[in-house]
């Protein structure tokens, strides 16, 4: 009885009772949680790290890139149609020739002792009129390919965000356990001190000793993997924000403040706000305009042909005569109603099959996106129904187990029970804090899940 009665009411009891703030029984738990929940060192919080992710995490850079691309592809197929214009010159020498269409005193010989320069410059082009769809439906192609690209940016918000919360949660947990951890190992080493006096002198059992020596220990190792925690969810946080030397704030875990609804409202959400429900309707008006534009394929082009050429040798003579072909000497303009017309019937009828079929793969995806999208939210918000029952849960017994502490305590006071009884409920209500931090993340980050799910960011912690 000495050796688990001395050492427990003397070491453990009395320092966990100082790591838990147990030692006014009076006081409530809410006012203990109040008072953890008192930010302590300044610095970037959760939304602050979501916006900085937002602006350097190399995956959104990527995607805005690509939006980009797509971009000016579409003010490419804008104006690509209207710009079908060539421009063609050239300067030369050219050797003095002299006459005209009845007599000429010169050869044809093209290098004479007798040079001069020439020059030739030529604009033609058509400016389409009725294309039978194609320019259109290469635009509205064209814009729905943006609009892909777009809900892929929000595609890879999500993902980065999920991460970004991920890593800062575990570094709330991960601290606030440091901080319990630091207070109970300080209370318990010097426990140690006191407890290796007492075994030297004779005054304590060393059994004593190497138990307090065991337990202390033990916790060591919970410290070096907090501390191991808290490095990587720093540095993955640095790196998702784009800092190298970012301050992180010290702030104790809260629960997401979002109050949780009906699952119809989280269904609803996700078909109206999920990325990847906008990409995948983007995808099939893509993919109808594409359609639409194999089978304008199969008509002829109309446009208005223009064009206009001159061309000057000063030592060749001028021919005035509209029936003499004169390619040194002249200028001209016309414009004319012209079509193009390919006819490649039944290649064209294999790219309309083969459109056909791309739509139809396309909504075959849409339904399964939909589908998966579905089953994704009522996953997410299963894991935070579950979540909240168990933070519910772990509340109540660590309320009880403080409840028990006191009943103990107060009898300790009264003579009725030994101070080796304060331990087991001093142990359980340390247990069953941590209990509740833990859960405490693990519903927040449950929350995190179901606001990816439903493209709904507001619902998550920092949203």
């Amino acid at each position: 009885m000495f050796r688990l009665g001395r050492w427990r009411a003397v070491g453990v009891t009395s320092a966990l009772v100082a790591v838990l703030g147990l030692s006014a029984p009076t006081a409530s738990a809410e006012q203990d949680q109040r008072s953890a929940n008192k930010p302590r060192v300044g610095g970037a919080d959760l939304r602050r790290c979501l916006s900085l992710a937002d602006r350097n995490h190399p995956n959104l850079l990527v995607a805005r890139a690509k939006v980009a691309q797509v971009r000016a592809k579409l003010w490419e197929a804008y104006t690509a149609p209207f710009m079908a214009f060539k421009a063609t010159g050239g300067v030369a020498l050219a050797p003095t020739i002299l006459g005209n269409q009845l007599y000429s005193p010169n050869t044809d010989a093209s290098l004479t002792s007798s040079l001069g320069v020439a020059w030739r410059f030529g604009v033609s082009g058509v400016v389409p009129l009725w294309t039978f769809g194609k320019i259109t439906n290469l635009w509205d192609a064209a814009d729905a390919n943006v609009k892909v690209n777009e809900a892929g940016v929000e595609v890879a918000r999500d993902g980065v965000r999920l991460d970004v919360r991920k890593a800062y949660l575990g570094l709330q947990l991960s601290r606030d356990a440091l901080h319990l951890l630091d207070k109970a190992v300080g209370e318990l080493e010097a426990e140690v001190a006191k407890l290796e006096k007492q075994v030297e002198e004779d005054e304590a059992d060393p059994l004593d000793l190497l138990e307090l020596q065991t337990f202390v220990s033990e916790l060591y190792v919970r410290k070096a993997e907090a501390e191991r925690f808290e490095q990587v969810a720093t540095a993955g946080l640095r790196f998702y924000a784009g800092v190298t030397n970012l301050k992180l704030a010290d702030q104790p875990l809260k629960q997401c403040p979002h109050k949780l609804g009906h699952l119809a409202r989280y269904l609803s959400a996700a078909r109206l706000h999920r990325p990847e429900v906008k990409q995948a309707r983007a995808g099939i008006a893509a993919r109808e305009a594409q359609l639409r534009l194999s089978r304008s394929m199969l008509f002829p082009d109309l446009g208005l042909g223009l064009n206009m050429g001159m061309s000057a040798a000063p030592e060749i003579a001028n021919q005035i005569n509209p029936f003499v072909k004169d390619s040194g000497n002249y200028f001209h303009y016309g414009a004319a109603i012209v079509f193009q017309w390919r006819l490649d019937f039944v290649p064209g009828i294999a790219r309309i099959a083969y459109a056909e079929a791309q739509l139809q793969e396309v909504m075959a995806l849409d339904r399964k996106a939909l589908g998966g999208v579905a089953a994704e939210v009522e996953e997410a918000y299963a894991e935070v129904v579950d979540w909240k029952k168990r933070l519910a849960a772990y509340r109540k017994a660590e309320q009880y187990s403080r409840k028990w502490f006191v009943t103990v305590k107060q009898a300790i006071d009264i003579g009725t029970l030994d101070e080796d009884e304060l331990l087991d409920p001093a142990k359980r209500y340390a247990e069953h804090r941590y209990n509740v931090l833990k859960a405490t993340m693990e519903y927040n980050m449950a929350m995190a899940k179901l606001a990816k799910a439903t493209g709904w960011d507001a619902i998550a912690p920092g949203g």
